[in-house]
């Protein structure tokens, strides 16, 4: 979102926030709900009130009774009220990444009322622990926080979440908001969050508990790097890289999970803005993948493109071309301005403008705001009880333990035994974090367990920061830092960033700990005595060479932005209350690779004739400094592959013998083909652990600039002490084998695909 770059906006959404918001003289806030018969018994004789029709009468019967400037003023983010229809004003943004949010002007916190909600950690930690029923789980405890908020009169209905943009780019300020670099992962993780969000009842699919959001559709992954930003960005995209990485999420979030809505990016796509591209938004998403629901804009898209793309001549023009394009909502204020003028001009039809009306009310329609007081609803009995439970703190942490990764553990390291440490030295700007652990798009947590606290809750600690903010510009407090860690049986540095240095509107220009910290580092881990963990806290991926390969640093950590229970989650990792089990859903980078490839380049296969590597597990070529997938454990895990076939014959309608490859989704594969790969996983060590097993293919290289490598499934398993357990995956040939050709077409590749999980290898010769 961009609300602070549009102060007409800002203007109206602080008037609406203050009127209805917490500084409102009412001492007992409300829900906003639409159809309250006890204020005006009239309006059971509305068909739209009526709960016992489908929704498409009901929308049908409302966008009847309302005038034109009515319509226009409903497809804006703070909808007008309609007080002659018993309508009250709607706000629909609202933020839950990662646990309710304030970020969205539509929900907020209150000391006296709810003072806060269950911050999880960041979506990018989230995501390491490549666990899919997790995924689910959170969404289902962050919808609840929600809908018990919204009842209490302190938040919407509509939550724009969750961020499936493929961190394509280890210098984004908003990776940390994405579940990774991996289009499967990310489209899992969005098709499980998003189910947990919406929840929708088995036995009425209309209904939704919150409507959720897939954003930023798509190719977007710029917000500000050197002279490039994202009002202004072109990105050139090719469609084998639209199809193969940059779509993939969304199209699952739309097929496979049936969100309510996505949202536009503001940047260009090939030249067109995404939210006035008809290809992209009325005949992709509601075409192809008939979305069921509403296209809304970021905050404001529209006036980006008026203002700084000037795709077009006139604000109307612009709010024709979005309209015609198939956006419903914009998140700002031009359609509500400009929507009239163009009707009136002949730039866009009314019925076009109906369409995102009915789209937008059908919405709050299943999520029951025109049923009437949502006490009478089946959500009815949450309330204030069902915030910030322990339950829900205590599933925090279980996250941030579960995402913990472990990147380097010499013998003897790690984990530490609380009885042999007599102290303990804490040291680094992110030692005693708070805010820093929640990142970007997080509201006001339950409370903070910082590094420092956990730890000082095992053992006896001795605490310096080393540098006053993770920016570490001067030294001058390093000799303070060594001289703690000389005297310390163990110390642990926690180092980083926060969102001084990656953010939304904030790229990093390098991939290297900010100022003197990797000085520091090096500093403290020569005077030390006992074992150096060094803690990594941040969103993106860091080149942290020197440090894996500096014996005197014996452990390094990655923690993501691990959430209001981080500090008790790494704690729990370094004192071995927990085994270590997270992946990395990203490739980190050498610091090389930022000064050979602009980030504005979008292009993910690797070019020779340029020198680009290529971007991703996928299509790099170069060197990492820890792999996508990489992660240790306190437990050795071994596999034995027990069954998969060596040949796999695919019907198809094309009898040719030349061909090297078929369509994978236009009928020339006949039938649901596939296969059964089960195996064995032991786990060898003294403790319990959790294990991913990550299933990859390398496909035969048969279609031009095909992927290296490539995810095919991951499960993630429970394992105590040497037990054995089997683990089956089951394969769509067509579907989960097949690659992207040039022309944005999926083909499947005949001749033989490698599996390969963990240390196995095992060919699959695909025939027709």
């Amino acid at each position: 979102m961009a609300f602070q770059h549009i102060p007409n906006f800002h203007i109206l959404l602080v008037f609406v926030f203050l009127f209805f918001g917490p500084s409102s003289v009412l001492a007992q806030y409300t829900p906003s709900y639409a159809c309250d018969f006890d204020k005006n018994p009239s309006l059971k004789d509305y068909a739209f009130c009526n709960t016992s029709l489908d929704v498409k009468s009901r929308v049908n019967d409302l966008v009847n009774r309302m005038t034109l400037q009515e319509k226009t003023g409903s497809i804006v983010s703070v909808a007008d009220s309609i007080n002659r229809l018993g309508i009250p004003p709607y706000g629909w943004w609202s933020e839950a990444l990662h646990g309710v949010s304030d970020t969205g002007p539509a929900t907020w916190f209150n000391k006296t009322i709810i003072p806060g909600a269950t911050s999880f950690p960041q979506v990018i930690l989230t995501a390491s622990s490549f666990n899919e029923s997790l995924f689910n789980i959170l969404g289902k405890v962050i919808s609840t926080e929600a809908r018990a908020m919204y009842n209490t009169g302190v938040a919407g209905l509509t939550f724009w979440s969750p961020n499936v943009n493929i961190f394509r780019d280890p210098r984004w300020g908003r990776g940390q908001e994405t579940p990774g670099e991996d289009p499967l992962l990310t489209s899992r993780y969005g098709v499980a969050f998003v189910k947990g969000l919406q929840d929708t009842d088995d036995d009425d699919k209309d209904r939704l508990k919150l409507a959720a959001c897939c954003k930023h559709y798509t190719a977007y992954d710029l917000d500000n790097w050197t002279s490039v930003d994202r009002f202004h960005f072109n990105a050139i995209v090719t469609k084998q890289d639209l199809e193969d990485t940059y779509n993939p999420p969304f199209k699952s979030c739309v097929l496979d999970a049936n969100v309510a809505s996505v949202m536009c990016s503001f940047n260009q796509i090939n030249g067109v803005p995404t939210c006035g591209d008809r290809e992209l938004l009325e005949n992709t998403i509601r075409g192809d993948w008939k979305l069921n629901g509403y296209i809304s804009s970021d905050c404001d898209s529209l006036q980006v493109i008026y203002d700084y793309q000037r795709y077009a001549k006139t604000p109307e023009e612009v709010t024709a071309d979005a309209l015609e394009a198939g956006l419903d909502l914009n998140c700002g204020d031009s359609l509500k301005n400009f929507t009239e003028k163009a009707v009136n001009r002949g730039l866009v039809k009314e019925s076009v403008v109906d369409r995102a009306v009915t789209n937008n009310f059908a919405t709050l329609m299943r999520l029951g705001f025109f049923d009437g007081h949502p006490s009478k609803q089946i959500y009815g009995n949450l309330s204030k009880k069902d915030v910030c439970t322990k339950a829900n703190q205590d599933l925090a942490r279980e996250t941030a333990r579960q995402g913990i990764v472990l990147l380097k553990n010499n013998i003897g390291s790690l984990p530490l035994h609380a009885n042999q440490i007599k102290s303990l030295a804490v040291i680094g700007p992110n030692g005693n974090a708070t805010k820093a652990m929640i990142g970007n798009y997080a509201g006001i947590p339950c409370k903070y367990t910082t590094p420092l606290q956990a730890l000082s809750d095992t053992v006896q600690t001795v605490f310096e920061p080393g540098c006053y903010n993770v920016l570490c510009n001067a030294t001058d407090r390093f000799d303070k830092a060594k001289e703690v860690a000389a005297a310390a049986d163990a110390v642990v540095l926690v180092m980083g960033t926060d969102l001084t240095v990656e953010a939304e509107a904030l790229d990093r220009v390098d991939i290297v700990l900010p100022g003197q910290q990797s000085l520091l580092v090096s500093e403290v881990a020569y005077a030390a005595k006992g074992p150096v963990i060094l803690v990594l806290m941040c969103g993106g991926g860091m080149d942290v060479t020197f440090a894996k390969l500096n014996p005197k640093v014996t452990s390094i950590l990655w923690v993501g932005l691990p959430g209001q229970e981080g500090g008790a989650a790494m704690a729990d990792v370094i004192f071995g209350r927990y085994n270590p089990g997270g992946r990395l859903p990203m490739t980190w980078y050498p610091r090389s690779y930022v000064e050979t490839v602009p980030m504005s380049n979008m292009n993910m296969r690797p070019d020779a004739a340029t020198g680009h590597p290529g971007r991703t597990y996928r299509f790099y070529t170069g060197e990492s400094v820890y792999p996508f997938g990489y992660g240790l454990s306190y437990s050795l895990y071994t596999h034995r592959l027990v069954k998969a076939p060596k040949l796999v014959t695919v019907p198809t309608n094309n009898s040719s013998s030349v061909h090297t490859s078929i369509g994978a989704t236009n009928g020339s594969c006949d039938g649901n083909v596939t296969f059964d790969v089960s195996m064995t996983v032991t786990n060898i060590g003294r403790m319990s652990g959790s294990h991913s097993v990550l299933l990859f293919s390398r496909p035969p290289r048969v279609i031009d600039k095909s992927p290296t490598k490539q995810l095919l499934d991951f499960k993630r398993i429970q394992l105590s002490p040497f037990e054995r357990n089997t683990v089956n995956f089951t394969i769509d040939v067509c579907k989960q084998l097949s690659v992207v050709d040039e022309d944005g077409d999926r083909m499947l590749p005949l001749g033989n695909h490698v599996l390969q999980i963990g240390e196995i290898e095992h060919t699959v010769s695909i025939k027709i």
